[in-house]
């Protein structure tokens, strides 16, 4: 279902604050996570480098648990870092080593070192996993240095198996990383690694082989490597929105882009959700469909209703957030800016108004308002044409059953407009004189030019001259004009 959120305004954020305290105090522990592609970038190494740095500085540091697989250059770092021994644990008859929590626990030092989130411990285990282990470290008041693939990311299992055709059995849930204190992508290029495998430096000769025959190939590391940056910049993202609402400062801050389509009942509400999706496609940007709830709104019918909902739940089937707001005393194009800029958004998708221009003039225009007042968010207003063949169902209808426009309508209405001036201009004869009945025909005119365009308000030009001369200038009923001064006002 649709989210409702009714923080919009530009006050502090409460669940903003709440995040940003639980960051900052909540926690005793703090975690650090370094973050690669693929194996072999040099997440452990680059993470015994800082850990070696904090020794330095006067930092109480162990290693719980660090996989070197026999490199040479991340063996040297463990050099003068004290290292918790391992528990043997027996399985099946063989005996596997494990990190051993209640050593480190009673330790009781500043830092831990934790390699490998992802691994899944050996059964008999406190925790199935190495990741609540950390948890439970982390409880306790002691901070966490530890490193993962982003193939092991929860969300991201399927791309991966997608992209490398290799389902990672072994997942870390998106709620540990997204609530790291510090998060380091360690990036490689894919020639880079590539090339640190064909020297030995990632696995041994035979295992480096087998691995750029399949998992390690270009193509995959390039796809890999693209998901690290994306993943670590959405983290990055979305620690800023919290800072900003918990703050209370008004967006949008370009440090990412985030779209936002606003939907209501109009059958291309559909079709603005699936344009919406194809700019977030090619910005690599998330992006949010929101439904205003207005006094106007709570009048519709059920199939209106109905279709708000359905469109909402298009967007969330197209990986989109759907979220409904209650509407405040401003104008509709006023939430929305309130709403974009404490969401930092810096696209705003709304479509084209199908009302006449003399609606417009009369109660206003929610897209014309949204433009004047968006500042540095950019406002995508999309045509009706460009949403319909995207948006309504195609029916077959004989084309004798469809009723279409005639192209004389136009010209019938202004017929009927310049009929409706002359009897106005007659019954107010009296009380304005004839010189001001020329006004009440000016007016016919521009309504007309309003509603039906160029040509329909040149033929009531015309027309509204004849008439104008025919019934109220001298001598009356005749095409004569006897007065020049009659004569520019029949011209003009």
């Amino acid at each position: 279902m649709p989210k409702e959120r009714r923080n919009h305004d530009r006050r502090p954020s409460p669940e903003a604050l709440l995040d940003v305290a639980r960051t900052e105090e909540g926690r005793a522990g703090k975690l650090r996570i370094f973050v690669g592609a693929a194996a072999g970038v040099g997440k452990t190494y680059e993470m015994l480098q800082t850990a070696r740095a904090r020794k330095t500085d006067g930092h109480d540091i162990v290693v719980g648990v660090v996989e070197t697989h026999r490199r040479k250059e991340t063996e040297v770092l463990l050099d003068g870092l004290e290292v918790i021994p391992r528990r043997s644990v027996e399985y099946k008859g063989r005996w596997l080593e494990e990190m051993d929590l209640d050593a480190i626990l009673a330790r009781r030092p500043q830092i831990v070192l934790v390699d490998e989130l992802a691994h899944t411990n050996a059964p008999g285990s406190r925790h199935p996993k190495r990741y609540l282990d950390v948890q439970e470290i982390l409880n306790s008041g002691i901070d966490v240095f530890t490193t993962v693939n982003i193939q092991h990311i929860e969300s991201l299992n399927d791309v991966v198996a997608q992209i490398t055709r290799i389902r990672v059995q072994e997942t870390v849930p998106d709620s540990i990383f997204d609530g790291a204190d510090s998060v380091e992508l360690i990036d490689l290029t894919p020639e880079d690694l590539i090339k640190r495998l064909k020297e030995g430096k990632v696995y041994i000769p035979k295992q480096a082989e087998r691995a750029l025959e399949h998992f390690f190939s270009p193509a995959n590391l390039t796809a890999l490597r693209e998901l690290a940056l994306r993943r670590t910049a959405d983290r990055v993202d979305e620690q800023l929105l919290t800072q900003m609402q918990a703050r209370a400062i008004v967006g949008p801050w370009a440090a990412g882009e985030r779209i936002l389509v606003c939907v209501s009942e109009d059958p291309r509400a559909a079709g603005l959700v699936r344009y919406t999706k194809r700019l977030a496609d090619r910005l690599h940007a998330p992006w949010t469909a929101l439904s205003i709830e207005t006094g106007r709104s709570l009048q519709l019918n059920e199939e209106q209703r109905d279709r708000v909902a359905d469109t909402l739940r298009l967007a969330q089937s197209l990986e989109g957030e759907a979220i409904t707001i209650p509407g405040g005393a401003r104008s509709v194009a006023d939430d929305l800016i309130a709403y974009a800029q404490a969401n930092n958004i810096t696209h705003i998708v709304i479509g084209k108004s199908t009302r006449s221009r003399w609606f417009e003039i009369l109660h206003g225009s929610v897209v014309h308002d949204l433009v004047r007042g968006a500042g540095n968010i950019s406002v995508h207003v999309i045509a009706g044409e460009e949403l319909r063949s995207d948006l309504i169902p195609r029916k077959t209808v004989k084309t004798d059953e469809r009723p279409q426009p005639s192209y004389f309508l136009p010209y019938a209405y202004a017929t009927l407009g310049v009929a409706v001036a002359v009897a106005t201009s007659t019954a107010l004869w009296p009380l304005i004189g004839v010189t001001n009945t020329d006004l009440v025909f000016l007016t016919a005119v521009v309504g007309i030019a309003v509603r039906f365009g160029l040509w329909p308000s040149l033929y009531a030009s015309v027309a509204s001259a004849l008439c104008y001369n025919f019934f109220f200038t001298e001598p009356y009923y005749t095409f004569l004009i006897s007065d020049p001064t009659n004569l520019i006002a029949v011209l003009f």
